[in-house]
């Protein structure tokens, strides 16, 4: 059993007097999770999909929730977002039925968190799972066979019935990447045009690695820069992709308003696109392996709960850095190249206006240094910083 990096965390988390919620894309594996996490111990389980779970949890009372639960001490909520007004529902079970734990679970971030934010304001423990991690599939087989199949994860993701179905994985990605990923944002009123949401994905899947512009998305797709805008910010709400920011800080021609957006998953991007062929025949590695780090980096950083922001930095002269990160205040740069036998060179005017910066190459030979937790006593990098010496513009 591939065992996820939250559950050490979860299971130390019970019955502190909290309410647990885990959010994630559907199919990331969160029930999984929590079902693992509760197995041997005596639960109740409701499913918010089910209309008399809705029915019965909507404002509801104190009274009627003890009846409910009963002499159960565990009660989890899946798809809790579908629930109306669960927010109140978790704050009356965590403030009246005190040695109750609850856990809920949701796949739309932007109905859960929306309905949870103030009921649960210091109530709650949040938590995000991911696709499953080049980390925890390093625990689960070793190092030595996950990098074997990097150019696998680079085709078809990390979703778990990917790593659990082979063979059935261009099915299945097709199945997730169509409306079921979304199907949250689909119920919203705010998607009036499905199809429009389906061309912006394409279009964003296109343009993988490269700097979007919300007005040339506009034309392409035959809409208004509001609406990209308002969809993408939904796309990133149900975790179909999510955005990195231009760091603007010292250099006058820096970019400052630019974004990058990258999916979650490389296996729903490819099949946004239809687009299964291998690596040596594709002309889109360099960005499928940009995707691919930059998201495994955040789950990383993430499941280590490090507190870290991240950029790309690019000036109007057109130097770039793949990848900054700003943690407690120290800056770390990183060069993402398929091939380790790339030269990279650092711009000088990033180094020279970020002097203190620590700077990386990450290749597919070395990305286990920036993706695992370091040995105990070890530095966080294993691999030497690049030498500012052989930076250019």
């Amino acid at each position: 059993m591939i065992i996820r990096a939250l559950q050490e965390v979860i299971q130390k988390r019970l019955f502190k007097g909290k309410a647990i919620l885990v959010f994630g894309p559907r199919q990331s594996g969160k029930s999984t999770l929590v079902e693992t996490l509760l197995k041997g111990m005596d639960h109740l389980y409701l499913n918010g999909d089910e209309a008399d779970v809705r029915e019965a949890l909507d404002n509801t009372t104190s009274t009627m929730l003890k009846a409910i639960i009963g002499n159960k001490k565990i009660i989890f909520i899946d798809e809790a977002q579908r629930i109306p007004n669960i927010g109140l529902t978790l704050k009356l079970i965590t403030d009246q039925i005190k040695d109750v734990q609850v856990i809920a679970t949701g796949s739309s971030a932007f109905e859960l968190s929306n309905q949870v934010y103030e009921p649960l304001t210091g109530r709650k423990y949040e938590y995000m799972l991911y696709p499953v991690s080049f980390a925890e599939m390093v625990q689960y087989h070793g190092l030595l066979t996950e990098k074997r199949l990097i150019e696998h994860r680079l085709l078809f993701g990390y979703y778990p019935e990917m790593l659990t179905k082979p063979g059935e994985e261009k099915e299945l990605l097709k199945l997730l990447s169509g409306s079921y990923l979304y199907k949250d944002l689909l119920m919203l009123e705010q998607i009036k045009k499905p199809a429009l949401l389906e061309k912006l994905l394409k279009a964003l899947a296109l343009q993988l690695g490269s700097e979007v512009s919300y007005h040339e998305l506009a034309q392409t797709v035959g809409t208004d820069g509001k609406t990209i805008d308002r969809y993408i910010d939904l796309l990133e709400k149900a975790f179909v992709v999510f955005r990195l920011p231009a760091l603007n800080r010292n250099v006058r021609n820096e970019i400052k308003m630019g974004k990058k957006i990258y999916f979650y998953d490389c296996g729903v991007r490819n099949a946004v696109i239809n687009n299964f062929k291998p690596l040596s025949t594709r002309t889109d590695v360099g960005a499928l392996w940009e995707n691919f780090v930059i998201a495994e980096r955040m789950k990383f950083l993430a499941y280590q709960s490090t507190d870290a922001k991240q950029y790309f930095w690019r000036t109007t002269q057109q130097q770039e850095i793949d990848l900054v990160e700003d943690i407690d205040n120290e800056l770390s740069a990183y060069e993402i190249k398929w091939n380790p036998k790339e030269r990279v060179r650092f711009s000088h005017t990033f180094t020279q206006n970020y002097p203190n910066t620590k700077t990386f190459v990450i290749s597919s030979a070395n990305v286990e240094d920036f993706l695992l937790p370091p040995p105990p006593s070890s530095p966080a990098h294993t691999t030497a910083p690049y030498n500012h010496s052989d930076a250019t513009d």
